[in-house]
């Protein structure tokens, strides 16, 4: 092999994209680059309070070319453009959105500019609560269990209820929409100059996990299911797709407008798309059996098994087991948790009120030390927290949390649970709180691990990857004594593009197979966390409480939406 061959990866995150220059043959990163979404990062667009989160695709544009672009010249400029040969794309999801005939995004067309509608639904949108509800009843309609590929109940933070709801809402998208696209397929096709929505290479990994494809239906489910739920899905599946491609398999190669836009060649490979935390488990090494958790904002937990092992198996509640989902040839099982990260950054956000509020209209201090010291404060919350929490001694009395703050996406997704504190008193301070919201995350994450098990898949021992994992010692140790099990985490810092890198290695011809890949671009693990015995037994205890805490936030938000329907 030449040892000169450069691939790039680029992941696209909830608040960024980021785009890697790694070297083929060790994995060693050559540059990175980050960008921020700046629509985003106005809130433009989004409405926290009715959970809308919508994103411009002029971010993604921008993002992609700005880090690829920084990426090639912090690596050499024009001198190593020739030894660049493949990329790859990997984005968060279900993140889809209307495009017209051609391919285009609505948003970017005239008169939809500033239409939330027409923007990329992101993952973590629930606008679609209502319809997701739909979908589940009128599936038990069937004779076919359409859908036993994603764990029995169907979310809305998924493909179809977003569409549906897109479509109920706004007429004039309904009217313009000539189909449905998700981010990880688009910007493939963006890359290699689609001008047709009808020939957009789908990725296996969307398709299957959020979009109700699977290969014993022979594509996606007849016209009926969907128009039988609504008749403004009618005919809407021939808008899509029935075929779809694994992330080893090329899209295309660059285009001549991107190949100028980045400076590069024409003759680079671009990859099929996947969703962020199957390429990250590509990245961080994944075995099979060993549950790889992408923590970050949320969490989506994957794991590979040989496709002989899985036969007649279906694991309830989880989000999908697809067929070359993430590695060809092994079934793909998709879990996760809808806040993680996200957990700490609310609670961050609480206690940031006077800071962030107060702070301005103090006539002590001049506005560059306001901000200043906000900034300042800002980066030392979270770790202060993790210090002081740790101190604390682990006890049954202790207040306890329920980490659905954002739904419950795994086990038995759920987006109208709500989170909950209990156990407060007047000695309930800050890293008290934290604490019990931090085993709150874990507590759910054991959750996932206890379903797979009691579904009859082992799991061997976990890989942690993403922000969290890498950033905070205190949630990592915390979790593997919750798991009784232990953690490694990937020496990679951005393990969710190296992924994406190892797959344009595949898709340009550097190594035959993704596990080739794995073994020739992985860098191993730089740190592992074990459980303490003791502090296992406590935590079990504590996770019967959370469990029974649970399941009264669940019966009462039962209640609610049952008393809702009949005022309706």
């Amino acid at each position: 092999m030449n040892k000169d061959q450069l691939v790039i990866g680029v992941d696209y995150g909830s608040d960024s994209v980021r785009s890697v220059i790694v070297n083929a043959s060790n994995g060693k990163e050559i540059a990175s680059s980050v960008y921020e979404y700046s629509r985003w990062r106005d809130g433009l667009f989004c409405e926290p309070g009715i959970n809308q989160f919508r994103q411009h695709p002029q971010d993604y544009i921008d993002g992609l070319e700005a880090t690829i672009k920084d990426c090639i010249a912090q690596a050499g400029g024009p001198n190593i453009v020739a030894s660049i040969k493949g990329i790859s794309v990997d984005t968060t999801g279900s993140t889809p959105v209307a495009v017209d005939t051609y391919g285009t995004p609505l948003a970017l067309t005239p008169g939809f500019e500033n239409n939330p509608n027409a923007m990329f639904v992101l993952w973590k949108d629930h606008t679609a609560i209502k319809e997701a509800a739909e979908i589940n009843a009128h599936a038990a309609l069937f004779d076919t269990n359409y859908l036993q590929y994603v764990g029995g109940i169907y979310s809305s933070e998924w493909f179809w209820a977003k569409l549906l709801h897109v479509l109920r809402v706004d007429e004039t998208v309904r009217n313009a929409a000539a189909s449905w696209v998700e981010h990880c397929d688009w910007i493939p096709f963006l890359l290699t100059g689609g001008t047709d929505a009808k020939v957009i290479k789908r990725g296996r990994c969307s398709a299957g996990h959020k979009a109700l494809w699977a290969e014993e239906f022979g594509g996606l489910p007849p016209d009926d299911f969907f128009s039988s739920l609504d008749p403004l899905l009618k005919g809407f599946t021939d808008k899509l797709y029935k075929d779809t491609y694994t992330a080893d398999q090329a899209a295309g190669t660059l285009s001549d407008e991107w190949a100028q836009r980045l400076g590069l060649s024409t003759g680079v490979m671009v990859g099929t798309g996947a969703f962020d935390a199957h390429m990250g488990a590509v990245g961080g090494q994944i075995e099979p059996y060993y549950l790889s958790k992408v923590m970050g904002t949320s969490t989506c937990d994957i794991l590979v098994a040989p496709t002989v092992n899985m036969q007649g198996k279906l694991v309830r509640g989880i989000c999908g087991q697809v067929n070359g989902s993430v590695i060809p040839g092994m079934v793909g099982l998709e879990a996760g948790q809808s806040a993680f990260g996200d957990t700490y950054a609310w609670f961050k956000n609480i206690i940031s009120w006077p800071i962030n509020n107060l702070l301005s209209k103090s006539k002590v201090i001049d506005e560059a030390t306001v901000k200043a010291l906000k900034a300042e404060l800002s980066d030392l919350i979270i770790p202060e927290l993790s210090a002081q929490a740790d101190l604390i001694p682990i006890d049954e009395p202790n207040e306890l949390a329920v980490d659905w703050l954002n739904g419950r996406r795994t086990p038995d997704a759920n987006q109208e649970l709500k989170g909950a504190i209990t156990g407060l008193s007047l000695g309930s301070d800050a890293p008290r709180v934290f604490r019990a919201l931090a085993e709150a995350t874990c507590f759910g994450a054991k959750s996932i691990v206890d379903r797979f098990i009691t579904e009859g898949i082992p799991v061997k021992g976990i890989i942690g990857i993403g922000g969290v994992a890498k950033k905070s010692p205190f949630v990592m140790q915390m979790m593997a004594d919750v798991l009784g099990m232990p953690i490694r985490i990937h020496q990679f810092k951005h393990t969710c593009a190296l992924g994406a890198a190892m797959f344009a290695a595949v898709v340009a011809g550097v190594y035959p197979t993704v596990e080739e890949a794995m073994t020739a671009m992985g860098g191993g693990f730089d740190e592992e966390y074990y459980p303490n015995a003791s502090r296992t037994a406590i935590y079990s205890k504590r996770y019967e409480q959370y469990k029974d805490l649970g399941a009264f936030v669940a019966s009462q938000t039962a209640r609610i939406t049952e008393a809702e329907l009949l005022n309706s």
